[in-house]
Order: C-alpha cells, then sequence, then structure tokens
C-alpha cells in the first residue's frame, strides 16, 4: 500500500508563491498517474492538476492555468506543484493522489475514483 506525504504548505501574501512536495513510500510510484485536488471546508474536493505517469503530460484546471505547475521526479518518487501569482481564493487544503488505472488527462472528471491519498497540507493566501 503506497503511502502519500504532502509538504510545503503555510502562509503566504497574495502574489507570493509556494512549493507543494508529495512524497511516495514506494518506487511503483513511477508507474502511476500523479494529480493535485483541494477541499475547502464544506465544498466538493476540486481538480488542481495531473501529471502522466514519465511527466510528459500535464493537465490543469482553468482557475490554476498560468500560474500553477506540475512536475514530478520519479528517480525520487516525489510529486510537486509550483504555486505562483497566489490569490486568496487559493486558500485552502491540498492533497496529492493516484490510482492504479487510467489517465492523468481524465483525472479532473467528474466522480473518479483514486486509490491513494496524502493528508492533505494547508495553504493560506492572505489578501
Amino acid at each position: 500500500q503506497m503511502q502519500l506525504a504532502e509538504s510545503g504548505g503555510g502562509l503566504v501574501r497574495a502574489g507570493g508563491s509556494l512549493r507543494l512536495a508529495c512524497a511516495a513510500s514506494e518506487r511503483a510510484f513511477s508507474r502511476y498517474p500523479m494529480g493535485w485536488f483541494r477541499r475547502a471546508p464544506g465544498k466538493e474536493r476540486e481538480f488542481v492538476a495531473s501529471v502522466s505517469s514519465t511527466g510528459g503530460a500535464t493537465y490543469y484546471a482553468d482557475s490554476v492555468k498560468a500560474r500553477f505547475t506540475i512536475s514530478r521526479d520519479n528517480a525520487k518518487s516525489t510529486l510537486y506543484l509550483q504555486m505562483n501569482n497566489l490569490e486568496p481564493e487559493d486558500t485552502t487544503v491540498y492533497y496529492c493522489t493516484s490510482r492504479h488505472f487510467g489517465t492523468a488527462q481524465s483525472m479532473s472528471a467528474v466522480g473518479q475514483t483514486f486509490d491513494y491519498w496524502g493528508q492533505g497540507t494547508q495553504v493560506t493566501v492572505s489578501s
């Protein structure tokens, strides 16, 4: 059972940057598409970004496109999310996720299921 652990969250002013990391416990990480979601209290989870197993294909929610960059280092079994020009609306808990089957592109579709989730990391953007 692969474990995922996020880090890098914190408090930043609007316009600032943060880099989230998600460390996987197994080298099997390199076989799976990976993604980032976020969820505010009382709301549905929101797709943020996803990346294919090789890192060659990336996908973004419109709300973060051109501000966030997803990447992965398979040698380190680590997923990243570089977040620039942060806005107060980006404030929430961010989770990394993965699954055995399916594509990175389909991760944004409604009703998708995933095999692994991290515990989340809080991002707070002050205005």
